[in-house]
Formats: structure tokens, sequence, C-alpha cells
């Protein structure tokens, strides 16, 4: 591994050079997941079939994987089988491990070298070390899936100037400023119809108990999420801590204060958007093109054309910690099949990766041809306004098969995201952006928990003793005493909330998710 990184740093300091890469005519078959799995698969007449042959010496081969990736697994792992993989593919987390055990994929440590580019944009040593890393070697290519920390806390303004408060910082100035919200009108609608707190259970592997909309209130306890991943000597479930009992205290004192929207144990993920568009409640966490995408922002914009929300950190509890809750990085992994390898084709393929990470190949896998296909704005980023015939823009829908490979060169640049997340001007007259939205989210407190999404999953009773448990001392079917608690917490353990617990610090431990 050390002798990977090490690579790796000298690559993006460019102290060593990408070897001379194959010329000869090599057939390479892909089998990639689609960008859009409804739009069909990338078109035989493809313009980059043609400048990769040319370019790369390489006859491409394409294929879409099934949409579903049950049906994924199902058509690797009969290929792996017959022996049978195409020379790359993407995997799953979980047959990738597979195929690993049946020594079917292909160390790719020396691709690194041969893709300067691509290895400085793409892949990382985290991406290594959490996704591919086995026996001191890796064993897949992984690049970054989904952009992190994009959800943060959020308050009214208008709101905060109505009821004459400042923006709160710490747990007991949040619970102050929600009191306020709820009882001091700052609709001014003469009703009792605003509350300081919006959320619903969104609970999930990572985020048991309330789930991650709760997330901001336990990370000022340091016990945002499931898991405690912060070393190898604390990792395990936060429910043990102590501090996940004063957390929960506090979401009590929320519950009897009458703070938070009543309706939080029935609302579903859209009826918690629909209410903020209402004017229900003046602080939550949310997500950012949920909140500021003009199709999301405009419902609200038109009910409240004086309204403002403002990204705010999240609250600093009795101990100084905050957080907007955890994160971890999701990967895409591309293996290569030990059969590719054994043809000497790794060469090649590192060729036609490294071409697609180039400019050209990054604009046409990502938007299309220039000047047919989309335009670069005065800012830089591809747009598909002003074309001469605006039917090949690239967002249409018929034309989504011509970058069904983007997700194979993106790698959330500040221009795939400013294309995603546009400026606009609302009928109100403000100006937003969901990528400043963003940017603000992602500057706050979050607690890192990588490796979190793939530590071991409680069995359907134990999860649901867990939430159950939690919600019945908020709801007053068990009084919220210590000793309440802690017998709680022991017959918890009991029914498998212990061997769950060591399952999960073995695995952690084992693959190095803690140190």
């Amino acid at each position: 591994m050390k002798k990977v990184l090490k690579s790796l740093s000298l690559l993006a300091m460019g102290l060593i050079a990408a070897p001379a890469l194959l010329s000869a005519a090599t057939d390479v078959e892909l089998w990639y997941g689609a960008a859009v799995t409804e739009a069909g698969p990338l078109p035989s007449n493809w313009p980059g079939y043609a400048i990769i042959q040319k370019k790369c010496g390489v006859n491409l081969k394409a294929t879409a994987l099934p949409s579903a990736e049950g049906d994924q697994n199902t058509k690797i792992n009969a290929a792996a089988a017959a022996n049978s993989l195409p020379d790359i593919f993407m995997v799953s987390s979980a047959v990738y491990e597979q195929l690993y055990k049946q020594k079917v994929i292909a160390q790719v440590d020396d691709m690194y070298k041969m893709m300067p580019k691509r290895t400085k944009n793409l892949y990382g040593p985290a991406s290594i070390q959490f996704t591919t890393m086995a026996d001191k070697h890796s064993y897949g290519l992984a690049q970054p899936g989904s952009v992190i920390k994009n959800e943060g806390v959020l308050i009214r303004t208008d709101w905060l100037k109505k009821v004459g408060k400042s923006v709160p910082t710490t747990t007991d100035q949040f619970l102050d400023v929600m009191k306020a919200f709820t009882e001091k009108d700052p609709d001014g609608n003469g009703k009792a119809d605003t509350y300081g707190y919006g959320a619903y259970l969104e609970t999930s592997a990572t985020n048991e108990g309330l789930g991650r909309r709760f997330d901001p209130i336990f990370g000022a306890f340091g016990v945002a999420g499931t898991w405690d991943m912060s070393s190898a000597k604390k990792c395990g479930l936060n429910i043990h801590k102590p501090e996940y009992f004063d957390a929960l205290t506090y979401v009590k004192q929320m519950v009897d204060a009458k703070v938070i929207d009543p309706n939080w144990l029935t609302y579903k993920k859209d009826d918690f958007r629909g209410a903020w568009k209402q004017g229900r409640f003046g602080i939550m966490r949310e997500q950012n093109a949920a909140y500021a995408s003009e199709s999301n922002y405009t419902p609200f914009d038109k009910n409240f054309p004086n309204g403002s929300w403002q990204v705010i950190n999240p609250p600093k509890g009795p101990k100084g910690l905050s957080s907007v809750g955890t994160y971890s990085q999701a990967y895409r992994i591309y293996c290569v099949s030990a059969k590719a390898a054994k043809a000497g084709k790794k060469k090649a393929i590192a060729k036609v990766l490294e071409w697609m990470s180039s400019d050209e190949g990054y604009y046409l896998l990502g938007w299309g041809q220039k000047d047919v296909n989309y335009v670069l704005g005065t800012d830089g980023v591809p747009t598909d306004k002003n074309l001469k015939d605006p039917s090949k823009g690239f967002s249409k829908s018929e034309n989504q098969p011509l970058t069904q490979l983007r997700n194979m060169v993106y790698y959330n640049s500040n221009v795939e995201l400013a294309a995603r997340y546009p400026t606009y001007k609302t009928a109100s007259g403000k100006t937003m952006s969901a990528l400043t939205a963003l940017r603000e989210m992602q500057k706050c407190n979050w607690t890192y928990c990588q490796g979190q999404d793939k530590m071991t999953k409680p069995t359907t009773d134990v999860e649901r003793f867990y939430n159950q448990g939690v919600l019945e001392f908020l709801t007053g079917k068990r009084d919220l005493t210590k000793a309440n608690w802690n017998a709680f917490i022991k017959e918890f353990d009991a029914n498998g909330g212990k061997a769950w617990e060591d399952s999960g610090v073995a695995l952690a431990k084992a693959n190095r998710y803690v140190k």
C-alpha cells in the first residue's frame, strides 16, 4: 500500500512521468453503469469511438449494465463463473469482494502511473484504502460518486428579525430561538401555526434512532450517526455512549416545549418539504438542491416573497462539539479482469481512461460535442442555451444517450457542479444558487465516518428494538430517566445489540476503517 500511495504522491507533484503506452490497435470491452438508465445505451455512432480508435489505438466496445444493482450483480457473477468477464467493468463493493476472493480481477497498482491526470483528479489514497486495497495491493479503480456534505442547517432569517433574535450558536440559544419561532407568531398571521424545528424520521443503517434530520442535535453532543469511528479505541455504537442519553434528553425538551412541528412522527420526505415551503417551521436540516434549486425554491418564494433562509453552523453542545452529521465518500469501482491483464491489455485500458480524463474526453463524455450539444458560457461552464439547433442540447431527454459515460469522468469539479446548479433570479428578485448553498454547507462542521456504510447491519429485530425504544422515550411511553435508559440499553444488548456492536467493531478493525 505504501508503494502505491507514494507513487500517487509523486505523480501529483509531477516528479515521475507516465511511460509510453500502447500503439497497436487493441480490442477492449467495457461494461459501464449508465448515467441515466432509462435513456438507452450509448449510440453505435458515438463520436468517441472513432477518437479512441485514432488516438488510443483501441477498438472500444461499450455495453451498458442492467439498471438494477441486483441484476448487475447477477450478470457479473455469471460472467465470472463462466470466465467471460469483460476487460473492464463497473462493480458493486459487495461483488468486488467476491471477485477478489475468486482471483478473477487484476491488480491495478501499476495503472495509476499510466494515467497521471486521471489519477490526480479521480483516484486518491482514501479511495484505494477504503475500497480496493487487499493484501497490500489495489484491485480496482475507485472514483468519487455522490457529493459529500451536501446538507446543512438552515434558519428563517426573516423570522429571526421578526422575533428580535440573532443567529443562535449554542444548544441553549437554539432552544430559545425555537421557542420564539413557536410562540411569537413570526409569520404575523395571528395564528399559532409555526414551530421552531422541522424534521421527519429518516433512519438508515448509518442513522438509526431518529435519523439524520436530528443529526445536528446529536452532533452537538458528539454522537451523530449510528457508529463512532473516530478511532479503533472508541469504535462502537453511539447509543452506548453516555452523551447519547444527553442528546436524547435535549430532544425530549424540544418535544415537551412543543417547539418541533408535531407532525414529525408522521411526515414523509415530501410532506416535510411541502411543510417548510408552507412556512410551518423555521429551523431544519435540508439538502442543498432540495432547498435552493429553482424548481424546489419557487413554491416557497411564491408563498413568502419576503421570506429568506440562511445556512448556519449546527449548534455547539455543552462541550463545544458541533456537527451537521456524519459523512463518507461513496465510490464507483471499475475492475480489470484477470483475463484482460493476462492478455496484456492494461496499458490499452489505461490509455483510454487517461484520454477520457483529458479536456477532450472530459467534455465529450460529460456534455457531448462542443457547439453541437453544448457551448461554453462566459463562465466557462457548459450550457445548451443559445445552440443553433436547440433540439440537440445535452439536457434534452432524446440526447442523454450521448453522455451515458459521464459518470466515468465526473469527479464533482466546479464545472460539473456549476452546470448542475445554475444561478438564477427568483420572482421576488433574489439571486439563488444551490451551488452557493452547497459550498456554505460544506464549510460547516461535519463528522468524518468513512466506512460507515459498510459496517455490519443489525437484524430486523434489533433495528426495530432500537428505533422503537428511542421513540418511546420521546413520546412518553417510557419515562426518560437515567435508570430507565440504562435498563433499556441492558435489554438492547441482551437482545442482539452487543453482538451487533462486536461484529461491527471487528469488521472496522479488520478492514482498517478505524486506526
